[in-house]
């Protein structure tokens, strides 16, 4: 499920654009100024951010220069200037795309869909909590610590991050990263998920690999 941030200081707008995102299945954080907005991105996993030019406590277009400078993560402004020149300098600040209002709410939700099909395909960065996945350079980091992962550890950590909320077969993990048939006797994957374990452990990270017999391996907050 995707995780979306509205930063609007219209309760009208807001709940209105909450409640359509939430009945797309979309999980739905409310910010209604720039500090909520920044309290919310540094404590949750967020895959969008709709961003209104006009808030309470500063301007949009400097919040997401702000964003960008931290997160990989895309920006949608919603906003009421549909001057060119204000959609020019939102996107040149950083801005990923642009609705001004009024505007048709199914026309937000495809532009929301449009944007997040993007984000799979082409995002670097993969994060469950503070752990981060660099999928470029093939490293994991919590916290900004490097856990020196080898390349299969790291094809585990990839593909049990992008499965949150599932558990993954062994079969279809080993397949996966050993690119092998899998075998009863595929120690090679209780070894490599033992190592990794024990990276996160010493690392104090807050995420770990839970193993559900019969069942296969997930990455789960602890």
């Amino acid at each position: 499920m995707s995780t979306i941030l509205l930063v609007e200081d219209n309760p009208h707008i807001m709940k209105i654009n909450s409640s359509c995102l939430s009945m797309e299945d979309y999980s739905v954080l409310e910010a209604a100024d720039a500090a909520q907005c920044r309290y919310m991105l540094s404590n949750n996993d967020v895959d969008l951010v709709i961003l209104d030019i006009m808030l309470p406590d500063g301007d949009g277009i400097s919040l997401c220069r702000e964003i960008k400078a931290k997160y990989d993560i895309p920006i949608l402004f919603l906003s009421a200037l549909s001057e060119n020149d204000d959609i020019i300098t939102a996107l040149r600040a950083g801005g990923d795309d642009y609705l001004p209002k009024p505007y048709d709410i199914q026309v937000l939700i495809a532009r929301v869909e449009a944007r997040l099909r993007s984000v799979r395909k082409d995002k670097r960065y993969i994060s469950f909590g503070r752990l981060r996945l660099d999928t470029v350079s093939m490293a994991a980091y919590f916290a900004d610590n490097d856990l020196l992962t080898t390349q299969k550890e790291f094809s585990i950590l990839l593909m049990l991050a992008r499965n949150i909320g599932s558990t993954v077969p062994k079969a279809e993990l080993y397949e996966n990263v050993w690119g092998l048939p899998y075998s009863d006797n595929a120690n090679a994957l209780f070894t490599a998920v033992s190592r990794l374990n024990k990276k996160l452990d010493d690392s104090k990270a807050d995420v770990t690999i839970t193993y559900e017999r019969g069942k296969g391996y997930a990455l789960e907050s602890i």
